[in-house]
């Protein structure tokens, strides 16, 4: 198959979830828009037209293209995309990449379209994704198909350390009470020795300290099958761990600090000490959100200046 037949066919389906979503607006904007909309040729979206006059799903009565019929599943074309979860897996990794590397910053706006185009995904996806985030007030979807990541100030700070303290204390003391063959118990074992060699080489390695952040919160968490701890651990992960909105002004140190911290946790759980688990568990939660909150304010400064 060649390149451009698989892009037609892409842009078919993609044009497909938007209709179905009410991201397209009918009668159908130009061929010009719409061809810069898909981030394609005029010659493709001609082509797209084409197959959905075809199919009964549009009309065209002096170049002015409406809907006759809500497409389905049959009117896809097979080939397309890989599996949901597949999809969902590479759009999760491709929007935290855009927030690490910071190609997204708080203000900017983007399109479910654009997204889609540039993850390979199909639009339903990113739809899907976003919506996750859309009740905590990081994202907002000011129109349809249109979306602009929140510029949050110090208070949303303090709340989310509120709600991430609660979270993660009641998952820490489940993850204290599992038995002790529990497979758990062998991944902080592992996880302290690479924190151990983080700290080690912290001076040249400490850009990748983002990574162990993720896998020490998500393993606290893990011992709790709930659907809910894993959707906030998402949001957490958006904030925290990929540094959504921080400067990295003093990245090294901060990280230097949270490697220290999370071994102090991880020696008191492999301990088997509660007490004093939950208590390096408080002081790590409370460092982070001090530390955001001063990130936050540099950020505000430099932006007021």
């Amino acid at each position: 198959m060649s390149r451009n037949q698989t892009l037609r066919q892409n842009t078919i389906n993609q044009f497909i979830d938007c209709i179905n979503n009410h991201i397209i607006t009918f009668p159908l904007p130009s061929i010009s828009i719409l061809s810069d909309t898909f981030n394609v040729s005029r010659t493709t979206i001609r082509a797209v037209l084409n197959y959905l006059l075809e199919m009964g799903v549009l009309s065209n009565h002096d170049n002015q293209y409406q809907l006759l019929r809500k497409p389905n599943d049959k009117d896809k074309i097979n080939v397309i995309f890989e599996k949901r979860i597949i999809q969902d897996e590479r759009f999760e990794q491709y929007f935290y990449h855009l927030i690490n590397s910071h190609k997204l910053l708080p203000g900017d706006k983007f399109s479910e379209i654009q997204l889609a185009k540039d993850a390979n995904v199909s639009p339903i996806i990113v739809r899907e994704f976003l919506l996750r985030f859309l009740h905590y007030g990081l994202i907002n979807n000011y129109r349809k198909g249109e979306w602009q990541l929140i510029v949050f100030e110090k208070n949303y700070a303090e709340k989310l350390y509120e709600f991430r303290s609660i979270l993660e204390i009641f998952a820490l003391r489940s993850f204290m009470a599992q038995p002790n063959n529990h497979i758990n118990w062998t991944k902080a074992k592992e996880l302290l020795q690479r924190h151990k060699n983080l700290q080690q080489n912290i001076n040249n390695d400490y850009s990748i300290f983002s990574t162990l952040d993720r896998d020490f919160h998500q393993l606290i968490l893990s011992c709790n099958d709930n659907p809910f701890f894993v959707q906030s651990f998402d949001l957490i992960s958006v904030i925290f761990h990929y540094h959504y909105q921080w400067d990295n002004s003093d990245l090294k140190e901060r990280n230097s600090v949270a490697v220290s911290e999370h071994i102090t946790v991880l020696n008191a759980i492999l301990q088997k000490d509660e007490t004093k688990a939950i208590a390096a568990l408080c002081k790590h939660l409370a460092t982070a959100k001090t530390s955001m909150q001063d990130s936050i304010d540099r950020s505000l400064k430099i932006k007021n200046r």
